[in-house]
């Protein structure tokens, strides 16, 4: 198997991206600090593994994302066009470990929304963000870790549910999955990769 997911639990977390391993900014909210262990013994408790470590076929840490319930990401109630609905799993970030493989974001996002739909979620939600016309790859899927780029949500099918500024809290309905318009995976390719042959989304064990 080329490429492989793996799932992050408190445990599993230690492989991920160093920025991610002892951050809490979404977990708690503003000014405030809470114990990462003891919110991944709660999350596992009641959900199982709360993100995804994408895994390429030499070991090499390629992406990690992490999501879950909406009501254990306390930082997401007082964000702009926040806060998340109470019925959705939010996909809080996504870590590209490497620029040169951005083709590894689309994979993240469709591994969250096969195991979210895997396990009767009714919705996932995320924040998107209304990047000026002609900003770089580099800009829209590297430098920022917390929001993605509203066209990109949209061609998974995510819809703008509430707008602060440029700052959208998107929505995806799962229970039937909203058509895009055909062309739209490839749209998706070309304005995250360039001249990147995207690999496929591995599947769990």
């Amino acid at each position: 198997m080329p490429y492989r997911l793996q799932p992050v639990t408190g445990a599993s977390i230690r492989e991920a991206p160093p920025p991610c391993v002892e951050c809490t900014f979404w977990q708690a909210r503003p000014n405030r600090t809470t114990d990462k262990t003891r919110w991944a013994h709660r999350v596992e408790d009641d959900w199982g593994a709360w993100g995804t470590l994408y895994v390429a076929e030499d070991e090499r840490l390629l992406g990690f994302v992490q999501f879950g319930p909406s009501g254990f990401f306390q930082r997401a109630q007082t964000l702009p066009a926040g806060p998340p609905s109470d019925d959705a799993v939010l996909i809080t970030c996504a870590y590209l470990v490497d620029a040169s493989t951005p083709w590894v974001m689309q994979s993240l996002f469709l591994s969250v929304i096969g195991e979210a739909r895997d396990r009767g979620v009714k919705a996932i939600e995320t924040f998107g963000y209304r990047y000026p016309e002609g900003e770089s790859a580099y800009e829209r899927f590297y430098v920022h870790r917390t929001i993605f780029p509203s066209d990109f949500l949209a061609d998974f099918g995510f819809t703008p549910i509430r707008w602060s500024g440029h700052v959208a809290l998107a929505r995806l309905e799962l229970g039937g999955l909203q058509p895009v318009e055909e062309g739209a995976p490839a749209r998706v390719l070309r304005q995250v990769k360039e001249a990147f042959t995207p690999a496929p989304v591995p599947q769990r064990p």
